[in-house]
């Protein structure tokens, strides 16, 4: 990865939900623990999946990522600028956010709710154009852009004056997707966005954001809980637990090599259509950890099949235990 261009690089990266006290005798602040103490780079033209039950803080750090929600701690550096120069999204002013937002965009799970009902197709695609100046509003040029757009997103010129409510699921998916990619963006965060659409829609649009990806250069950070459609898409993946990446590596290598306990488990929960093959699912009995009082040492150590008692004391490191594979575990499923 040494000769590949970092295009985000994230330092102990946390995010806390602070709840509301209880009580006026309530003295210590509760918070959820969506994410903690996150390291990881992103590299320019890389699809890069984030696997994780529901909960684990994936949309969060993506959204996070984004600057759309504010940083508890660590550093979030994007090389991406027009002079070359990394800025630290995590302490960047709303005035110096705004000329980035247009290279940051997001592409929401939900097709229904991520769209104004009030706009037609055209003036959802076009809305960030105007609104960054890229386009002046009306104007002849911005009308051909915007359906040159809908249609390399597979949407016909006469959907441009239809309202959300016209389409189907994958349709509304791909004007969700051609409002993000309108404004040529270098990274875009994916999060679910296959989740709620039919399993033949869900080909459709992973390849539509492949040939994107393909023609523009772009960066995904592709969230999902589907191993079978994070495989496919990406180039590395990224396991999340309780608000911890808690093993990354490229997608052969993950899927050959699994070593962290968590991993294994959820490679071994992928549905299989061959009844002759019998699966184990390698998880203990219980559900995942509250994120406002995770456990100490390990987080993964209240379900793992194979912890021991330092697990329950010491918290792993994220470590490189081969090239480009990264595990935070004691003991490794080497």
């Amino acid at each position: 990865m040494a000769d590949r261009k970092v295009l985000f690089r994230l330092e102990n990266l946390t995010k806390h939900f602070p709840i509301k006290k209880q009580s006026l005798f309530q003295k210590e602040q509760l918070a959820v623990r969506a994410n903690e103490d996150i390291t990881i780079d992103i590299y320019e033209g890389e699809t890069l999946g984030l696997v994780g039950e529901s909960g684990c803080g994936k949309s969060t750090l993506g959204r996070t990522l984004l600057r759309l929600y504010p940083v508890t701690s660590g550093n979030i550096w994007y090389y991406g600028t027009e002079d070359g120069e990394p800025i630290n999204l995590a302490t960047a002013t709303k005035e110096q956010m705004r000329p980035l937002r247009k290279d940051l965009q997001l592409i929401f799970q939900d097709p229904y709710s991520s769209l104004n009902p009030r706009m037609t197709v055209g003036q959802i695609v076009g809305e960030g154009l105007m609104a960054h100046g890229i386009f002046d509003k009306n104007s002849e040029e911005s009308q051909e852009y915007i359906l040159k757009t809908m249609e390399d997103c597979g949407l016909a010129p006469y959907f441009v004056h239809r309202y959300p409510h016209q389409f189907s699921g994958g349709q509304r998916q791909r004007i969700g997707i051609a409002r993000s990619v309108a404004m040529k963006p270098k990274f875009i965060v994916a999060d679910e966005p296959v989740s709620a659409l039919d399993v033949s829609i869900q080909s459709q649009i992973i390849n539509l954001m492949f040939d994107l990806k393909q023609r523009d250069n772009l960066t995904y950070l592709f969230i999902s809980h589907d191993l079978s459609v994070v495989k496919y898409i990406s180039d590395r993946i990224g396991v999340m637990y309780l608000g911890n990446i808690v093993e990354l590596a490229s997608t052969v290598d993950l899927f050959d090599n699994r070593m962290h306990p968590y991993t294994e488990a959820l490679l071994s929960a992928i549905p299989t259509t061959d009844i002759r093959e019998t699966v184990e699912i390698k998880l203990g009995e219980g559900d995942m950890p509250s994120p406002i009082t995770p456990p100490s040492g390990c987080k993964f150590h209240t379900r793992c099949l194979y912890a021991q008692d330092r697990c329950k004391v010491d918290v792993p490191e994220l470590r490189e235990l081969k090239p480009n594979h990264f595990v935070a575990c004691h003991f490794p499923l080497l």
